[in-house]
């Protein structure tokens, strides 16, 4: 079987729908799916750090697992993120997926107590990978949000021969030099999905396929607009656009609000009630709403997503 298929367009890290009482909308989920579709994204990778995947428990996880499975239009595919502070726990989320009839499953490092660098981590990702042998496996790299940062080429070396169903690499760093030697590893055999929306263009210019981000639930068409001028080579063009995707993404990460809960508010204002985000995270303040408004409004932005 081939693992190693590279992902061409945006994949989207869906927000997970809450109710306004913290539990799960699935009914929500059916339109969420169908409205990514329509803008023409290629994928969803669900249970995220988008999508609050660590705030929420084991049967939330695999309640959404089946829903977006069961929901989505058949050329979307469905990346299901299993990554969990207990091996056990994980493996039964990455066990789960395959028997719902997920597209690959996905894990970030533990961050409680961490690997012992490149070897550990390949030790844990093998374990994990190998109770769904049949999926696509990657592994999501954000030191951000784990405290765990290695070289992920290092990592290709000592993973790829140890995980039949290696496929690829979630890339959501900043380092663009190990970035580019994971595009080129094995001349080229994986997957690497860059994860750094304000960097889109640069992971381009790389000879990035794909990536996945969280404002691409919202302004999907933005950034196929920038897409397309690179590919043209109308450089000046693909830059103004990717400044106005930093601009817009500034304009959400400053307005005080939790970044996560700024960007569910903004989902809901594009069509797709995503609700609250839960606890430890609080909605936006209609102070903080205001400051959006008028930020979003600044950046042009807006034409791309309302």
């Amino acid at each position: 079987m081939e693992f190693c298929l590279k992902t061409a367009g945006l994949v989207a890290a869906p927000f997970t729908p809450m109710l306004a009482n913290g539990k799960l909308n699935l009914a929500a989920v059916g339109l969420y799916a169908e409205y990514l579709h329509r803008k023409h994204v290629v994928g969803a990778f669900i249970c995220g750090t988008t999508g609050e995947g660590m705030s929420l428990t084991l049967a939330e996880r695999m309640q959404l697992a089946e829903k977006w499975v069961a929901c989505a239009p058949v050329d979307l595919k469905i990346f299901v993120h299993v990554g969990h502070v207990s091996l056990a726990d994980s493996c039964a989320l990455a066990k789960h997926a395959a028997d719902t009839g997920a597209g690959s499953i996905a894990t970030m490092a533990p961050f409680f107590f961490k690997p012992d660098g490149v070897a550990g981590l390949a030790d844990w990702c093998e374990q994990i990978a190998a109770a769904a042998p049949e999926l696509p496996f990657y592994y999501y790299h954000i030191p951000s949000m784990t405290g765990f940062n290695i070289a992920v080429s290092d990592f290709l070396e000592i993973a790829a021969p140890r995980i039949p169903n290696l496929a690829g690499i979630k890339y959501t760093f900043e380092d663009l030099n190990d970035f580019e030697r994971c595009l080129k590893f094995d001349n080229g055999r994986y997957d690497v999905l860059f994860g750094r929306d304000e960097l889109l263009l640069s992971a381009l210019r790389f000879g990035s396929y794909g990536a996945v981000g969280s404002t691409y639930n919202f302004a999907a068409p933005l950034y196929y607009d920038l897409i397309a001028a690179y590919r043209r080579g109308d450089l000046v063009e693909a830059e103004k656009l990717q400044a106005v995707a930093v601009a817009m993404i500034d304009a959400l990460v400053n307005s005080g609000a939790a970044p996560t809960a700024a960007f569910k508010w903004l989902m809901s204002r594009a069509g797709v009630d995503c609700g609250p985000a839960r606890r430890p995270l609080f909605p936006p303040t209609p102070e903080q709403i205001e400051k959006l408004n008028v930020a979003l409004e600044g950046t042009g932005a807006l034409k791309w997503i309302l």
